[in-house]
């Protein structure tokens, strides 16, 4: 479908896109596939975007296994316009799979947003792409999804940073299907390798002795401080510098938003939502402890009135909180009701000045009893 002054011929698409059979779309599907593979290389600015504007308002008509072959069509191909690939990358798993998993025209910014709004197909298959950077790995560690972070670990093309890497070797300690394809890991240095040898396995432990060439003498001093400090001592300390150390990253980086808390709270990571917090709102970490233990979540509401977050975010920081404490089911809900009125009361100014006396460490609950409250009812 060529014509003397392009590479297409423009009428002729544009008349098989008129017809409304579901045997015509599937022909203008393939078509169009054809001619991206073919031509792609020669097809001018608008040739191109005359072509994807056509496969886009047509594919969503088209059953999906025509769908599905048109992905397998483009998936390797680089000249195609970025939106079209982003369009199918949001498609069902089996049309977005070979997609996701081999496009070059992809961002990571398309990933990540793929990565928070689809299914946990469309992570795994991202986790398997040819190349993985240390954007998307850390987004999809933040899913907390162990299926999705083996497979991850799995792939020697992801760029795994050093801090998230420390942050799910400490995570081996509780998830041992992380504990093999972390250790396998190229990147994985000596010092961490160490750390894991005191809870692992005897078979991977005798495959970081041979790895790495431990001596006798460095395996007995290894045994020996497992045997003095003890499991359960090694597993807190480990615990927390991790998760300080991700903290610390992701706020570098200004990704940690009311969406990442409460999926830290979900998943029972109270260590890193404790550090993710007091990074945001730039406190120290002991004083959004006591606030998230509290039993009215007074300071929990204004911290999180002072930094704009939305009503629902701080309703299901809320309710997540008080699974990390003991809590009498009979006032749960009295409790949430509570702190939703004392949250719509505060007035934002007043939160914000709080926050500063807080970021300051000056005494927590005067700055809590002198907060200024608006009417009843006055919640955004």
């Amino acid at each position: 479908m060529s014509s003397q002054e392009g590479v297409i011929d423009e009428a002729a698409l544009l008349r098989l896109a008129r017809e409304k059979s579901a045997d015509a779309r599937a022909r203008l599907a393939a078509t169009i596939s054809d001619l991206f593979v073919e031509q792609g290389s020669v097809l001018s600015d608008r040739e191109r975007a005359l072509m994807a504007d056509i496969l886009r308002r047509i594919l969503r008509e088209i059953e999906i296994s025509v769908r599905r072959q048109v992905a397998q069509a483009l998936a390797s191909q680089e000249n195609l316009p970025r939106d079209l690939m982003v369009f199918l990358a949001n498609d069902e798993i089996e049309v977005a799979f070979p997609i996701l998993r081999e496009s070059r025209v992809l961002q990571d910014a398309d990933l990540i947003e793929v990565i928070r709004n689809r299914t946990q197909e469309h992570q795994l298959a991202i986790a398997n792409r040819y190349y993985v950077s240390a954007a998307v790995c850390d987004a999809l560690v933040q899913t907390g999804r162990q299926e999705v972070i083996r497979q991850l670990l799995q792939n020697g093309d992801a760029t795994i940073s050093e801090a998230t890497m420390e942050y799910l070797v400490e995570q081996s300690r509780r998830v041992d299907s992380f504990q093999e394809p972390i250790l396998r890991r190229a990147e994985l240095p000596e010092d961490l390798a160490k750390r894991m040898f005191l809870w692992v396995s005897a078979a991977l432990r005798t495959y970081v002795v041979d790895r790495f060439r431990l001596p006798p003498s460095v395996i007995d001093d290894l045994m020996e401080q497992a045997a003095r400090e003890g499991i359960a001592r090694t597993v807190e300390e480990g615990r927390t510098r991790p998760s300080e150390k991700l903290a610390e990253r992701l706020a570098r980086h200004r990704a940690i938003t009311p969406e990442l808390l409460i999926s830290a709270l979900h998943d029972g990571e109270v260590s890193l939502f404790v550090s993710l917090l007091a990074r945001l709102a730039e406190m120290r970490e002991p004083l959004v402890k006591r606030m998230l233990f509290e039993p009215g979540g007074e300071g929990l509401a204004i911290t999180c009135r002072a930094m704009g977050f939305p009503r629902k975010d701080f309703s299901v920081i809320f309710l997540l909180s008080r699974k990390a404490r003991p809590e009498n089911a009979r006032t749960f809900k009295q409790d949430h009701e509570a702190a939703m009125a004392f949250f719509d009361r505060i007035v934002p100014s007043a939160a914000q000045n709080v926050l500063r006396q807080w970021q300051r460490d000056q005494d927590y609950l005067k700055a809590l009893r002198e907060v200024q409250l608006g009417p009843v009812g006055g919640g955004q």
